[in-house]
Order: C-alpha cells, then sequence, then structure tokens
C-alpha cells in the first residue's frame, strides 16, 4: 500500500482530498490566516517545539505508556495493548492540544483563550493551561452537557474559567461550538478560539492533529519495543470531531495497521453523513432532505457531535481508515468490563474503541495472534454519575 500522501499538510486550501477548506464569515478570515501563519512559523522554530516538549513532559506527564492488557486479552482471545492517555494531567489526551494551543496564542499575544467543551475535558484542559499561562478563560458549553457533566463544570470554574451555559439548540456540542465562533468574532483581536477537535477551519483540523500526533508517535514506537519491532495489526479510537484517533492514527498511516475508528451510532456521520458544512469546514454530517444539520445522539457527550473531522471523512473515502459505529449498551458493557477486568475506568467516549474490540473478537473478526491498539482517550470519573444512574434505572 503507498501510504506517503496519508496525513501530511494540506497546504493553503486547508484541503484533505474535497474535505476541509475555511469556509467562515469574512470577518473571521483574518483571524483564521494570522493563525495558520502564527501556526506554521511556530511549528517550524526549535525553540517553540523543545519548549512545548518540556511542558508535554514536565506538566503533561509524557510520555503515557502502552500497557498489555493481559486479563482482557485472555477474555477476548485477542491480544490488546492500550496507550493510556487517561493518565494524562487532566484525566484525558485533551492537555497535549491545549498547551500546544495556549503556547501559540502567547507567542501570538492574545490575552484569553474561549472553548468549546461537550464532555468537559477540553475545557478543563483549556481552564488548565489559562491557568498555567496566566491567560483568562471562557468556555462554552450545552446546558445538557452542563447537567451530566457537572464535576467538570466544577473543575473548570475552580481553575478560574467563566463557563457560559449555551440554551440555544439541543444544548450540547454542536451548539456549544456554534457559540464559541460566535463571540470570537467579536473578540479576535486579544482572543484565540482554542478548538479542541480535528474540525473546523483550516488550520484547526491539520493544527489540532498535529498537537495530537504525540499520541501516536509514542504508541508506534512503544509497540515497536513490546512486539519486537513490529507494529499491531489494528488501532482503534473513538471518534466524535475525532483528534484523539487523528492522533493516534498519525503514527500508524505509514504502516500496515488497519485503522479503525468508532462513532456512537446516534452520532455517526462517516456511516450516515452526507457532504455538508458546519464550524467552517466541509465534511461528512447528519443531514436531513434539505440539508439541514440534525443534532447526534450519544451516551458520552463528547461524541455527541453529528459529524467527523474532514482528515477522518478522507481517510474512510482513500479506504485508509474504516470507521464504525457501537450502540450505548455496547459502550456501557465495555468500559465495565475494562473496569472489573484491568482496573481501568474509562471515559465513556473511550469505552466506544474497546466496545468494538468486544464485538469484533467475539465475532471472530480477529486472528487468534492479532494485536489490537486501542486508546483509552480519558479517565471516567466524569462519568460516574451518569452509569449509576443507568444501573438505578435497570434495576
Amino acid at each position: 500500500m503507498n501510504v506517503a500522501h496519508f496525513m501530511e499538510d494540506p497546504g493553503p486550501s486547508g484541503k484533505f482530498g474535497r474535505y476541509g477548506g475555511r469556509y467562515v464569515p469574512e470577518a473571521l478570515v483574518p483571524a483564521c490566516s494570522e493563525l495558520e501563519d502564527g501556526f506554521r512559523k511556530a511549528w517550524v522554530d526549535p525553540v517553540f517545539r523543545t519548549e512545548l516538549s518540556g511542558l508535554l513532559t514536565e506538566y503533561c506527564g509524557r510520555p503515557t505508556p502502552v500497557s498489555i492488557a493481559r486479563r482482557l486479552s485472555g477474555e477476548l482471545g485477542v491480544n490488546v495493548l492500550l496507550k493510556r492517555e487517561d493518565l494524562n494531567h487532566t484525566g484525558s489526551h485533551k492537555l497535549n492540544n491545549a498547551l500546544g494551543q495556549a503556547l501559540l496564542a502567547q507567542r501570538m499575544g492574545k490575552r484569553t483563550l474561549l472553548a468549546e467543551t461537550g464532555a468537559g475535558q477540553h475545557g478543563v484542559a483549556t481552564a488548565t493551561a489559562a491557568a498555567l499561562f496566566g491567560m483568562e478563560c471562557i468556555v462554552f458549553m450545552g446546558e445538557i452537557d452542563m447537567a451530566r457533566q457537572e464535576l467538570n463544570v466544577y473543575r473548570m470554574e475552580t481553575l478560574g474559567a467563566q463557563v457560559v451555559p449555551v440554551l440555544t439548540g439541543a444544548r450540547t456540542l454542536k451548539d456549544a461550538t456554534s457559540e464559541a465562533f460566535r463571540y470570537w468574532v467579536t473578540r479576535t483581536e486579544d482572543s484565540h478560539y482554542c478548538l479542541g477537535s480535528v474540525m473546523g477551519p483550516h488550520p484547526y483540523p491539520w493544527m489540532v492533529r498535529e498537537f495530537q500526533s504525540v499520541i501516536g508517535i509514542e504508541a508506534a514506537g512503544q509497540c515497536a519495543e513490546l512486539l519486537d519491532g513490529g507494529t499491531p495489526d489494528f488501532v482503534v479510537a473513538c471518534v466524535g470531531g475525532g483528534s484523539n484517533a487523528a492522533g493516534t492514527f498519525a503514527g500508524f498511516a505509514s504502516t500496515t495497521a488497519q485503522l479503525v475508528g468508532v462513532e456512537g451510532a446516534g452520532s455517526a456521520g462517516a456511516t450516515h453523513g452526507t457532504l455538508g458544512v458546519l464550524h467552517g469546514s466541509m465534511s461528512l454530517y447528519l443531514q436531513d432532505s434539505f440539508g439541514q444539520v440534525r443534532e447526534g445522539e450519544s451516551i458520552a457527550a463528547g461524541l455527541d457531535y453529528p459529524g467527523l473531522g474532514p482528515e477522518h471523512a478522507h481517510l474512510a473515502e482513500l479506504q485508509r481508515a474504516r470507521y464504525v459505529a457501537v450502540t450505548d449498551a455496547e459502550v456501557l458493557s465495555a468500559a465495565r468490563l475494562l473496569a472489573r477486568l484491568e482496573g481501568i475506568f474509562p471515559a465513556l467516549e473511550s469505552a466506544h474503541a474497546l466496545a468494538w474490540v468486544v464485538r469484533a473478537a467475539r465475532e471472530h473478526q480477529f486472528d487468534a495472534d492479532a494485536e489490537v491498539l486501542v486508546t483509552i482517550s480519558g479517565r471516567g470519573d466524569k462519568d460516574a454519575q451518569q452509569m449509576r444512574s443507568f444501573d438505578r434505572e435497570r434495576a
């Protein structure tokens, strides 16, 4: 397979094939251009890269390990490896990107970080980075998500962030993102929008992937050590917008590993989406017959998005990555299974990736000696109350 053209710099157009681009109001074009120019200069600057690497090591806690899930492997009859992003400071992969963007914003002379959040993990990461750099932080969060993620709302506020409830639309991630963009239009001179996933207008899908590529680069080296120079047969990660998956896939796109992105059944843009534009980017979105974007539904607030990042759509079209969907019931079951067999309580987002591995193993989709790497993108503390409520409803 010729993989040289996968996951490269999309160039000034910001296009991954026919996906991506920059579809924004005229008022945001200068801000996006300024950001692209700032990121391109920073990303080739050894001083910036060294400072970011130091932060990731000393503050974030990188590298995160790849561990062998021995009991889970025995249960499923397949060799499962876990990339432990849940062990990052703040409990998820989100801090990789937030630290990168905060450092870039400081370099560009911005004083305020803006963010959207669904599950709250990106909001917490952005608030954490803002506190570290002494910056103001404003986080937009749907009212529904604020109710089901109260712990993370409290964490953000304790870190000094202002959490703004979004009361429009479905009051979830899509609406929080829309509100953050609206606010940024009015504050582009002194604010930076720290977008949390590989979506939005260029340069965000590329820039966020680059900041998250530390996951895949680390994992590729760690797997080579564990597998005597080999590579996993499958590399699996959950996908909403898809930042942890893009970061993971970036380390394996040039290998023979099969890349699998796992969506929620109610928000499966790759499976059920059609070509459209949302939040400044062309990709695959859930839409009705009139081209209106439909609301996504997921038990995991971080995956409650009606589409996926443009580079994921491109990888799917090229058949370099496969995208599948799992149900909420499968997700809950997988989260409990990992907790009971490995002592790891994953975020419901991460449990999507694991749910597909469980299904595929039980349907004998893997060879007996297959090596399967799963990115555990975050820990499940934030979801404990929600899972407990489901347990009580079943009782």
